[in-house]
């Protein structure tokens, strides 16, 4: 779940690169970088930390150049070591730059042919490394001094060939443009748009459209399955569909909680998505409970405030917020490491004790995961005068991992896992639990457009939509996502070695 952006324009893009990474700060934590181009010189600045921690005026200054991408990252396997802040740089063939949200489900074996039959050396864990090595192989296997854009695409339809998995990537080759793509599965998003200025067109390429909204570029379309969009330096734009049979089945959990509500995805409205998904839950309650004795909906912000409204709305009980959320805290699902997650989640909220006093309560979360954070403010919400306390799950269980790059834990660490909800319930504690069906989300998010033939769904249904996941690489990825396994890697290196030697 990192975000990405990429810019052609005719002048520097510097600052606007940095402004389309605060917009996508949401969608990773842990590192940031922006590289630009001018003429043929390189100027690159990554680090750990937040975008406005790793950008200084002295960086800033020397990010010159009219063309550009840039990344936050968000780790996927908890490491949080700088080595891996992107974007990533090859010099060979032409001054190739990367950034990618996404994993690759193929990633040992890439690493492996890359070696022996491309003779690329791979020098960190990165999968975005191999992508981009896979990217500079088959450019230069073209064998041309000068590309054009048919080369390009050329690549880019050789890469789909070799690669597996989710990826949306933004790629500039030196002095010469930026070219985006999207797997053929279109797991994970990406979009462009153009504004239009006294020297010409200037294009932007983003993981959502919200970061186009902020500096007034508009959004022409999302990067379909398997297309790649390339802009030449000066802002020209081409367009090529490069897969062989591309099919639409975006992340589901993307709308449920990892973008921007005023962000629009495959021609979705992530906030109209998130309402439908509180009716959706609404009618599920009257259904099921059409005694209920429901005081008052209290949402768990932020991802969950527009379902709980909603909700609120069609069940006609009040709404209000009942949490007070501490805003310099990160988003604690996307934190390595069950310890760091329990402590942030008591900084993160305060209860206003007299929305809870004497009532019965029913919280709306967008989903629960390891149930840590549920657990958690449930017991605020006792503490702070509850006489009862529901919780209402706008998503379905998550009983299995996700394997296209959201940090799903370990298959053991995921509190649906081999539990019934009336488990869940126990587990968590709260006085009853109701979990949104999966029809009723997918109806949620499709409703507005037809062409997604399916969804990423795997973390709820097990159906994982590249048809390549085995059962040996979901065990490899449960160790390699554990709480334990993450805690070790945030160690010394040569802690590492040692552990791994064993």
């Amino acid at each position: 779940m990192c975000g990405i952006a990429g810019i052609v324009a005719h002048h520097n893009v510097n600052q606007e690169l940095y402004e389309a990474l605060t917009v996508l700060q949401h969608r990773g934590q842990d590192a940031a970088g922006i590289v630009t181009c001018e003429g043929s010189q390189l100027h690159l600045r990554k680090a750990n930390g937040l975008v406005r921690d790793v950008f200084r005026t002295s960086h800033m200054l020397e990010l010159k150049g009219n063309m550009g991408i840039a990344h936050v990252r968000y780790p996927t396997a908890g490491c949080s070591s700088s080595a891996e802040a992107q974007p990533f740089y090859v010099n060979s063939p032409f001054g190739i730059t990367l950034a990618h949200n996404g994993n690759l489900t193929n990633a040992a074996a890439l690493k492996k042919e890359l070696f022996i039959e491309d003779q690329r050396h791979i020098n960190t864990n990165s999968d975005s490394e191999i992508l981009l090595n896979v990217l500079a192989h088959e450019l230069q296997s073209l064998g041309k001094l000068k590309l054009n854009e048919n080369d390009v695409f050329k690549a880019v339809e050789a890469l789909h060939k070799r690669c597996e998995g989710a990826y949306a990537v933004v790629a500039m080759i030196t002095g010469f443009g930026v070219v985006g793509f999207r797997d053929p599965n279109g797991i994970r998003p990406i979009c462009y748009g153009v504004r239009e200025t006294d020297e010409g067109s200037d294009y932007m390429i983003a993981s959502e459209s919200v970061a186009m909204d902020a500096q007034d570029f508009k959004l022409i379309r999302d990067i379909a399955p398997g297309e790649a969009v390339f802009i030449k330096k000066g802002g020209v734009i081409h367009t090529k569909q490069c897969a062989e049979n591309p099919r639409l089945t975006p992340c589901i959990f993307e709308y449920v909680y990892l973008a921007r509500p005023d962000s629009i995805m495959d021609n979705v409205s992530v906030y109209k998505s998130r309402l439908r998904m509180g009716e959706k839950l609404a009618e599920k309650i009257m259904r099921t409970r059409p005694d209920h004795d429901i005081d008052v909906v209290i949402p768990i912000p932020d991802t969950s405030r527009t379902s709980a409204l909603q909700l609120a709305n069609m069940l006609d009980v009040k709404y209000r917020e009942g949490f007070i959320k501490n805003r310099y805290i990160g988003r604690t699902f996307i934190m390595p490491g069950q310890l760091e997650r329990k402590k942030s989640v008591r900084r993160k909220l305060n209860a206003i004790d007299l929305e809870f006093r004497g009532k019965n309560v029913l919280l709306v979360d967008d989903s629960i995961v390891r149930g840590t954070t549920s657990g958690q403010i449930i017991k605020l919400a006792r503490e702070a005068g509850a006489k009862k306390v529901y919780f209402a799950s706008a998503a379905p269980a998550v009983r299995y991992p996700n394997v296209y790059g959201i940090d799903m834990p370990a298959v053991e660490e995921l509190v649906a896992h081999d539990r019934t909800t009336d488990e869940v319930q126990q587990a968590i504690g709260a006085d009853w639990l109701i979990y949104q069906e999966l029809d009723d989300l997918f109806e949620s998010v499709r409703k507005r457009n037809p062409e997604i033939v399916d969804f990423d769904a795997a973390c709820f249904n097990q159906n994982y939509v590249t048809g390549t996941v085995s059962d040996e690489y979901l065990r490899e990825q449960g160790l390699s996502r554990s709480d334990d396994q993450k805690a070790i890697n945030d160690l010394d290196p040569t802690v590492i070695e040692l552990h791994n030697s064993h």
